[in-house]
């Protein structure tokens, strides 16, 4: 957060552990939810008519309810977290559904990441110039 805030835009090490020798994909996603969390925060706030609601302030006025205004339907889920893996229930909730670690969480995730995850393949003029560059590279050192 601090390198953030200071104007950094690349954040070294996600993923890695024990000064990068090790790396690990539970703990890249746990960094991914983390540096979402900076960058939301980094972003700030935008401040307008709309998002500020002054018209359903005025609408709804003191002392009244917000929460079933259309308004805040509308917006809510644009401005919380899109968490995967922290789990905001209380405990005796997060007990109910398993009471699993983050990193737990992190684990099942990447698993099945790994599982599922089908690449899109390269264009074909991507193929071709890899193509390219691998027979120029076998012709330097002989090997064609």
């Amino acid at each position: 957060m601090l390198a953030a805030q200071g104007g950094a835009n690349l954040i070294y090490g996600a993923g890695m552990l024990e000064l990068g020798v090790t790396f690990d994909f539970a703990q890249l996603l746990i960094d991914n939810e983390i540096f979402k969390m900076i960058k939301k925060v980094i972003g700030g706030i935008e401040i307008s008519d709309e998002k500020m609601a002054l018209e359903v302030i005025h609408e709804v006025g003191p002392g009244g309810e917000f929460v079933s205004h259309e308004h805040t339907f509308h917006h809510f889920r644009k401005e919380q977290s899109q968490s995967i893996l922290i789990d905001r229930q209380n405990r005796t909730g997060w007990l109910n559904s398993g009471g699993r670690s983050m990193t737990e969480r992190a684990y099942e995730e990447a698993n099945a990441i790994l599982q599922s995850y089908e690449p899109e393949p390269l264009p074909n003029t991507t193929v071709e110039k890899l193509r390219e560059i691998v027979e120029e590279a076998e012709k330097e050192y002989g090997l064609r």
